[in-house]
């Protein structure tokens, strides 16, 4: 062999080594994106549309031939079509006078009527019914709309109206209308609050879109009214750069807390008598509106309750108001050295004994407790253990019953998977009715009979079946989700893992994602997808997540992906929950880098020296944040509308986890802080129209980072908000590009264009 030949021998050696990425990589990528892949999922999920007047409920399913529709018979666990397709597609071609296909029936809001005989539904902008037997189509007469600011009430003979910030009270039977507040106004409004993504035009003088908040009595006698005083609530901007016409740009805002603001929106609440057409002020102060969770009426008294939250989240307070008279008073208080989740809470009425059951993390996980509803005092804890108790399902209260979701009860299982199980009041007969190893979905019959349970894991399909909710005992299977399409393809399940936190004892849960065309001979470079927002998880678990997701399109381009779950993060005991508090820039990093280290040291073919990081809002934090504090293991770093500094966020989410007022570990957490610290390739993205994260946030990091001479990149994408940024096709080639060049150190196919 001559020296010219080996070189072309080691040259070909160090480019299969290193790889290269095509735009067939890129088309295979493009294959595995979430509108992609998820089309080849079939029957994948089953969301009953329960019948209140019959034993039935109907789903419908994608199939590789179309959407079929089903009905069930939860008695007898029977199923059978819900129509017969052909036949009602031959009756709407005719009715419609255009071709309808049997397998793309354009029907939506499907109802059962007269027991399933006959169903109406929209189709266009027509409702109508057909008569299951002949399929003779008719008009089908809905009820009456009345309007985002109206209110309906149960009898359905009064409308409560808030118009021009006061509340009127009109009589359905004789139109009569009566106006009940007098003192309303823009500022210091009755009955509506501006709606949460509302944003305005500047250079109007219309209100931002509004929300009502008027909440009836079961009874149709009383009702709650909030009352919004927003007299010194604060804006934030955002500047249109592409205007719908003309070259002038143009600016909108919206009221918004951040996190310490001393001054904020407050809410409080009047009770209006709808018969004298009288309001009387609830003795509560004035709450911040970002505080405010509503009010729940006792089904057989004048009595009303509400939690209420203090600013930071220390204490909260179930409060008892009497709708006669408007007085209140506390039926429990509830403190906490960091804070009492409101995320967790959970609150079920007995009236017929005036007992409580209640959510707690009091003693270390979160659990059952029951109360006196009377005078407030614990009368015992119902659920007890090293588990957490998810959601309260049913309060079965002639029987004395609980039954709840809850995740970590069962050895050897993923303590992230909720089963449903149910228990006496006093503790007594807890049982699994949910016996499957996977993470469990349930929709309770409205008669508090049945469930339909979707169960999956990230390597098995969704199976769907019926229970019987006392017992657990399946009536009958309903589906199994259908993956022949995506084997085909070459798709790879995720592979669940589990090692040891930084603690050396705490279980730390993850999934990684290798490409379709995975080479255990070659040497991957590592991106860890992060979100480490204390109240979820960032990890998949069940089939559906696993699939659709920003990690499988990524791995295409020759990547391993990461998601892990480290110490801060959500469902899990109180003291591992409380490891972010007032610590969010701890990002549970050291438990992600021991993960990713702990993986390369059993897998030859991850490369834990070439890392990459990307996330987006509070996983934009962590991505930046990353390069910032762990900058000698991430190498790059992909930000998309990340809240670079906690007190630049709304008020709530920052204040739960990172305390009030907003001290100095905020500043010493704060990106904007740490920019000088920057080592490797940071991208930083931004929509806009971002009113969830103002663009503010990543344009004052890059102010910081050009500040301190730092090299980044920084891409702006007009008209785009929170969400929309996310799923922008640009943003995310231009994601794929980033690691692929600073990672791989391979050019990406140029100007490459998703479809």
């Amino acid at each position: 062999m001559n020296k010219l030949q080996a070189i072309l021998v080691l040259l070909c050696i160090c480019l299969s080594l290193s790889g290269q990425v095509t735009k067939t990589d890129y088309d295979r990528a493009t294959q595995f994106m979430s509108e992609n892949i998820t089309k080849k999922y079939y029957r994948s999920w089953v969301n009953p549309q329960w019948d209140d007047e019959s034993d039935l409920f109907w789903y419908s399913v994608t199939t590789p031939n179309g959407k079929e529709y089903v009905k069930v018979n939860t008695k007898t666990g029977k199923k059978a079509p819900l129509f017969n397709a052909e036949k009602l597609a031959a009756a709407l071609a005719s009715k419609l006078e255009k071709e309808v296909k049997s397998e793309e029936l354009p029907v939506s809001k499907i109802k059962l009527l007269d027991k399933g005989k006959s169903i109406a539904f929209k189709t266009d902008s027509l409702w109508l019914e057909c008569e299951l037997k002949s399929y003779a189509l008719s008009s089908y007469k809905t009820d009456k709309s009345y309007g985002a600011l109206c209110v309906l009430s149960p009898d359905k003979q009064k409308l409560a109206v808030v118009h021009d910030y006061n509340v009127w009270i009109k009589n359905l039977s004789t139109d009569d209308s009566v106006q009940v507040t007098q003192d309303g106004n823009l500022a210091f409004g009755n009955g509506v609050s501006p709606s949460w993504y509302s944003t305005k035009d500047i250079e109007t003088s219309a209100d931002h879109d509004l929300d009502a908040d008027l909440t009836w009595s079961p009874d149709s006698r009383h009702l709650i009214v909030g009352k919004y005083d927003r007299r010194k609530a604060e804006n934030l901007y955002l500047y249109k750069i592409l205007p719908e016409s003309g070259q002038r740009a143009r600016v909108y805002g919206y009221e918004r807390p951040l996190a310490g603001d001393s001054i904020v929106p407050t809410i409080e609440y009047m009770m209006v008598d709808a018969d004298k057409h009288v309001s009387t002020p609830v003795d509560l102060k004035p709450n911040a509106t970002f505080l405010n969770y509503g009010f729940s009426w006792m089904k057989n008294s004048d009595k009303a309750w509400q939690v209420r939250f203090e600013r930071g989240y220390k204490a909260c307070e179930v409060v008892e108001v009497n709708g006669l008279t408007g007085n209140s008073r506390v039926v429990l208080r509830e403190t906490a050295d960091t804070y009492v989740d409101p995320l967790n809470h959970d609150l079920k009425v007995l009236e017929g004994s005036d007992e409580f059951i209640w959510l707690s993390e009091r003693d270390g996980w979160n659990h059952i407790y029951l109360y006196d509803w009377k005078s407030g005092e614990l009368k015992s804890q119902i659920t007890k253990g090293d588990f957490v108790v998810r959601s309260i399902l049913h309060l079965d209260e002639k029987n004395r019953k609980v039954y709840f979701t809850a995740g970590g009860k069962e050895a050897g299982r993923d303590p992230y998977y909720p089963h449903l199980y149910v228990v006496n009041l006093d503790g007594s007969g807890m049982q699994l009715l949910s016996s499957e190893d996977a993470h469990h979905t349930f929709f309770l019959s409205p008669d508090k009979n049945f469930v339909v349970d979707n169960y999956s894991t990230v390597q098995k399909p969704n199976v769907a079946v019926l229970r019987r909710l006392k017992d657990g005992k399946v009536i009958c299977r309903l589906e199994e989700g259908d993956i022949t399409e995506l084997k085909a393809m070459g798709w790879q399940a995720p592979e669940p893992f589990m090692v040891k936190g930084r603690d050396g004892t705490s279980d730390i849960y993850g999934v990684l994602f290798k490409p379709a065309n995975f080479d255990p001979n070659k040497k991957y470079p590592v991106i860890d997808g992060t979100y480490s927002g204390p109240q979820t998880i960032r990890a998949p678990k069940t089939f559906y997540r696993g699939l659709s997701n920003d990690d499988t399109p990524l791995a295409q381009l020759g990547f391993v992906m990461v998601n892990i779950d480290g110490l801060g993060s959500a469902f899990r005991s109180k003291a591992f929950h409380d490891v972010s508090y007032k610590n969010l820039g701890d990002i549970g990093g050291p438990d992600h880098m021991i993960a990713i280290k702990t993986l390369a040291e059993k897998y030859s073919w991850m490369d834990s020296t070439r890392v990459g990081i990307f996330g987006h809002s509070a996983g934009g934090y962590d991505a930046a944040h990353a390069l910032l504090v762990y900058s000698d293991f991430y190498k790059v770093g992909v930000a998309t509308a990340g809240n670079h500094d906690h007190r630049a966020a709304k008020a709530w989410w920052p204040e739960l986890y990172m305390g009030y007022p907003a001290g100095a570990h905020y500043d010493e957490q704060s990106n904007y802080n740490l920019a000088s610290n920057l080592k490797g390739h940071l991208l930083l993205v931004h929509g806009d129209q971002d009113q969830n994260v103002n663009p503010t946030s990543s344009m004052r990091l890059a102010a910081e980072l050009i500040k301190a001479n730092k090299d980044f990149e920084l891409l702006l994408i007009p008209n785009k908000d929170h969400g929309q940024v996310y799923y922008d096709k640009y943003m995310i080639r231009k994601r794929w590009d980033f690691f692929v060049k600073h990672l791989q150190e391979i050019n990406p196919p140029r100007e490459y264009k998703i479809k």
